[in-house]
């Protein structure tokens, strides 16, 4: 299964073990069971540390564990992690072997004495980029403390589970076998719902910080570049992030960076945390801002736990989020069949009838993408025409499972209580309403600015951005924007790194200035 080279690679891994590792294979006579079987052999063979039994006994097949023998160090998996999940198989490999764990100290010691006994079980698919995250951070903290036990399960191996379960969107976590999370999740975020007490302890180390220079709120590309920029300055400067990547962690593929010809979002969003992270930045993440207070010598900014953070400058840089629909049964069927992410959430539709929402560049990929895995996909399109590009349109059109419909405004989500089971819409043109009948439907109709904490504070758009001028100075003084929450049209990546950096230096350049302005004012009144 594995070329020479990854083979290569994986022996080098393997090379910086320092505790044998054990594999114990359970197995049918079924194809998926002897490409497991396949794996995993290939695996022991690079490396004189790992051996494998294929006498395992559960009841998932095809599944393996890999254990560290003479402990209960253990990690789980239900099905072939390839695909985004190799790099999860990978680590646990490198984990189970006593290869150090790359956590703070102070999140590994949070993470030995929860008190209790944990069996989560995380249903994924191999093509989910959001999926990785969520079984290496329930892998990671089952090492570390042994009375949490995790198994990760690729549901569309796992069919007769997902459908029994009602699984319509992944990631999808279980606790104790009842439902604990669905979506993207790092260790801290489990951690904070596992913890209760932890977020009063975030709370008064955040109060007890002491005023910075530059405070940036948002981690996104333009949250980072603006950490940077001002790091380098040498002045004091933090990031407080509801999570740190924003949107580009929600991002397949990015070909339109320069200088990289293709990568993922979520390896781009840790490449901008590794950047930051080289600065002496303050970075405090899972902190969400609910009130920006304007002030003559310092800005405040209160968090959503409580806390308050100063500053003398502050970059928001909040980003944007997928734009509902808002028509009945969508917020009622969220991760019940009305889903945001194809890439994530297509496998689980597998032979099924969806509909994708929206005739941009997004929807149309989203479009075909979907068209190659579930059996038919409707397009839906408000205006009378598609929006994107021209060589879009010509695949869409070229696949034969694909209707189109334009002109047509979806007026209603059905579903039968538990999951969608159908779509209403309305001809524009006729007045007519219609209903499909399908499985999912996949909403891609843009962005809108996370901007509703700041209402009353700074000016915005009508469409909710907040407005700057040709510097990123918003209507307070001392507090800038920068990136898809603001007025700046195109929201791309690149633009939203280069208006980060504009606005740190102008940040920087606001500081200088009111600094020098207030020591004139304080000798003149020294000299008086």
């Amino acid at each position: 299964m594995l070329d020479a080279n990854i083979k290569s690679q994986l022996k080098t891994y393997l090379a910086m073990v320092s505790q044998p590792i054990e594999i114990v294979a359970s197995l049918d006579d079924g194809a998926k069971s002897k490409e497991l079987k396949e794996l995993l052999q290939e695996i022991a063979s690079v490396s004189d540390r790992v051996t494998l039994n294929e006498q395992g006994t559960d009841s998932r097949k095809p599944s393996f564990t890999i254990n560290r023998p003479g402990t209960d160090i253990s990690v789980q998996f239900a099905g072939i992690p390839m695909g985004h999940e190799f790099t999860s198989l990978v680590l646990a490999l490198l984990q189970v072997g006593g290869h150090p764990i790359k956590l703070d100290e102070s999140v590994i010691e949070q993470i030995r004495n929860l008190d209790g006994d944990y069996k989560f079980e995380t249903y994924f698919s191999l093509s989910c980029q959001n999926c990785p995250d969520v079984v290496q951070a329930l892998n990671v903290m089952s090492i570390i403390n042994p009375r949490i036990k995790h198994v990760a399960i690729d549901g569309a191996l796992f069919q007769d589970e997902v459908d029994s379960r009602q699984i319509m969107s992944v990631p999808t976590m279980f606790l104790n076998g009842e439902p604990f999370g669905q979506g993207r999740s790092s260790v801290e975020e489990i951690l904070a719902k596992l913890d209760t007490n932890a977020g009063s302890r975030k709370a008064e180390e955040l109060n007890a910080k002491d005023p910075f220079d530059v405070l940036v709120i948002g981690g996104g590309p333009a949250g980072a570049a603006a950490a940077i920029y001002a790091a380098r300055k040498g002045i004091r400067t933090g990031v407080a992030a509801e999570r740190f990547g924003g949107q580009v962690l929600d991002t397949m593929s990015i070909e339109n960076f320069i200088s990289v010809k293709e990568t993922e979002g979520p390896r781009f969003a840790a490449q901008l945390e590794e950047h930051v992270r080289a600065y002496d930045v303050d970075i405090m993440n899972l902190q969400r801002a609910e009130e920006l207070i304007p002030g003559d010598k310092e800005i405040s900014v209160r968090m959503e736990n409580g806390a308050v953070l100063k500053s003398k400058t502050v970059i928001l840089a909040t980003g944007a989020r997928w734009r509902n629909i808002n028509v009945p049964g969508e917020q009622e069927y969220r991760t019940k069949g009305v889903a945001y992410c194809p890439h994530c959430d297509g496998p689980l539709f597998k032979g099924k009838r969806v509909a994708v929402i929206g005739g941009g560049n997004s929807g149309v990929e989203a479009a075909i993408d979907l068209a190659g895995v579930v059996a038919h996909v409707t397009l839906i399109e408000f205006g009378d025409q598609l929006r994107a590009d021209d060589v879009l349109q010509r695949k869409l059109r070229s696949l034969p499972n694909v209707d189109i419909i334009v002109s047509a405004q979806t007026t209603e989500i059905h579903g039968d209580g538990n999951k969608v089971n159908g779509l209403s819409y309305k001809d524009r043109t006729t007045e007519t309403i219609h209903k499909i009948d399908l499985e999912g439907v996949f909403i891609q109709i843009g962005l809108v600015p996370n901007t509703e904490w700041l209402k009353g504070t700074v000016n915005l758009s009508k469409h909710g951005e907040i407005e700057i001028d040709a510097k990123g100075q918003t209507s307070v003084p001392g507090v800038f924007a920068a990136g898809d929450v603001t007025t700046v049209p195109y929201k791309q990546i690149v633009i939203a790194i280069g208006e980060g950096a504009k606005a740190s230096l102008s940040a920087f350049d606001h500081i200088i200035r009111t600094s020098v302005t207030e020591e004139e004012t304080n000798s003149e009144g020294v000299a008086a």
